[in-house]
């Protein structure tokens, strides 16, 4: 068996992804938690900056501000 730190991001995601899929788990919970963990990883490296990790993540402060509030991010 291959050791999973040797694995890409593409061969990591598609084991996650074949986990979520055996258990049934509905698409859109799937991404809500996705985006969670994403920008609680990059609130994490960026200190909590939120512009910094607005950049980081390609989307504008005010979407990130409205993905927390929604997603319930602390």
């Amino acid at each position: 068996m291959t050791d999973y730190h040797s694995l890409n991001i593409h061969q990591k995601m598609r084991i996650l992804i074949q986990e979520m899929v055996d258990k049934e788990l509905p698409l859109d919970d799937a991404l809500c938690e996705f985006r969670k963990l994403y920008i609680s990883a990059a609130s994490a490296k960026y200190n909590g900056v939120k512009i910094r990790i607005a950049e980081a993540l390609g989307i504008h402060r005010n979407t990130l501000n409205h993905l927390v509030n929604k997603l319930k991010i602390k």
